[in-house]
């Protein structure tokens, strides 16, 4: 099971590269920087050329072995363990589930993530600051010879905090969308089905982890440590209430394609796996 969840992590991850390090620099953009996601977009392949939008790639597949594997393996295996030939769990074990997943996810995944933010946000610093860290190996010693190892846990409250949102909105409203469409209308368990139900758990995903998502990159990419309290007050008195939604559009269109590759490629290895084990569907 594990081995077709990290499949499916992998495949998924390099479809949503590009628009990942587009929401970095959003969120992370000084007043004058580049404003909105066509700006950002422009401004990444001046400085950096094509090749810019793919840096990190390898921390961000290091970051699908850890984060993804762990709170996708841990939610299917508590959501076999409580489902019945007679019943399926309720919406509110399935937020349960997906919650208790994501959370330990997200300390999984934390030294990758915090890697993964700070080789997004490298080429956005001025020459003298940046990290230039070659791979995510590289990141990952040098973190831990330079800061010391609590760097690689920088930021893991908020980022568990937000696997906790991320898993539960996605992972339970999808299987929620799913059992509604299979239950309320006349569409079967397919790719039509999985495709619809996954697109609004993108949505649903997005719109609830858009604030900690935020408060998450900024305190990952900062160069000095600032408490969450902090944090939060200078962004609002600096920014308003908007900051909570800053980078939503291009975390929306890479979450969406990316929700909808994650699950589709799930299924398909599901439909699979039952049939390779002769086990009834």
């Amino acid at each position: 099971m594990l081995r077709r969840l990290r499949d499916t992590s992998i495949g998924s991850e390099y479809e949503r590269k590009t628009l990942l390090r587009e929401k970095v620099r959003l969120q992370t953009r000084t007043p004058d920087g580049p404003k909105g996601m066509l700006g950002t977009f422009v401004h990444i392949l001046k400085a950096d050329s094509v090749l810019g939008l793919y840096r990190g790639l390898s921390a961000s597949l290091l970051r699908q072995l850890t984060y993804s594997t762990t709170r996708f393996g841990i939610y299917s295996e508590l959501k076999g363990t409580f489902t019945t030939a007679r019943s399926s769990p309720s919406l509110l074990s399935l937020i349960a589930m997906a919650s208790a997943s994501g959370f330990l996810g997200g300390i999984a995944g934390n030294p990758a993530d915090v890697l993964n933010v700070r080789m997004q946000h490298d080429a956005a610093l001025p020459a003298d600051k940046r990290r230039n860290y070659r791979n995510a190996i590289d990141g990952l010693i040098r973190m831990t010879r330079e800061e010391g190892w609590r760097s690689l846990w920088r930021g893991v409250w908020p980022n568990s905090m937000r696997a906790v949102l991320m898993t539960a909105s996605q992972l339970a409203s999808y299987d929620s969308f799913k059992r509604v469409l299979l239950a309320k209308t006349s569409l079967e368990d397919n790719l039509t089905t999985h495709f619809t139900a996954s697109l609004l758990a993108g949505f649903v995903a997005t719109t609830v982890c858009s604030p900690v998502d935020v408060i998450k990159t900024r305190v990952m990419s900062a160069k000095e440590s600032e408490s969450l309290l902090g944090l939060l007050s200078r962004t609002v008195k600096n920014e308003g209430v908007g900051w909570m939604f800053r980078g939503w559009v291009p975390s929306f269109v890479r979450l969406g394609p990316h929700t909808i590759a994650t699950f589709l490629f799930l299924e398909q290895h599901k439909t699979i796996y039952r049939q390779l084990k002769g086990l009834d569907k």
